[in-house]
């Protein structure tokens, strides 16, 4: 598969978990009353949001012309989480510093 056909999923995966994850993440500690959340639990709670549009991830159809990119969609969905639990998605580490600063 060329770069430039999956240049928008790669786009959607470097946003979404920031974007939809830790935006509803630090709304929902915010609303708990939480405003020192751990980094894990503030992690945890990110990937449990990202699972919530997971039917969006599998929206194409399984045959044909879109085998490929269905299955560069889960190599970068399973990688996105393994990256926020292990801390290595510096846009949601950020997010979090600024919850526990500002919350």
């Amino acid at each position: 598969m060329r770069n430039d056909e999956r240049f928008e999923i790669q786009r959607a995966f470097d946003l979404m978990p920031h974007v939809i994850g830790a935006s509803w993440t630090a709304v929902w500690f915010r609303m708990k009353g939480i405003k020192k959340p751990t980094r894990e639990e503030f992690r945890g709670k990110t990937i449990e949001y990202l699972r919530l549009v997971e039917p969006v991830f599998d929206s194409y159809p399984k045959e044909g012309e879109f085998a490929e990119i269905n299955k560069y969609i889960e190599f970068r969905k399973n990688e996105e989480y393994e990256k926020i639990k292990a801390g290595e998605n510096k846009e949601i580490e950020t997010r979090y510093d600024r919850y526990v600063d500002y919350g």
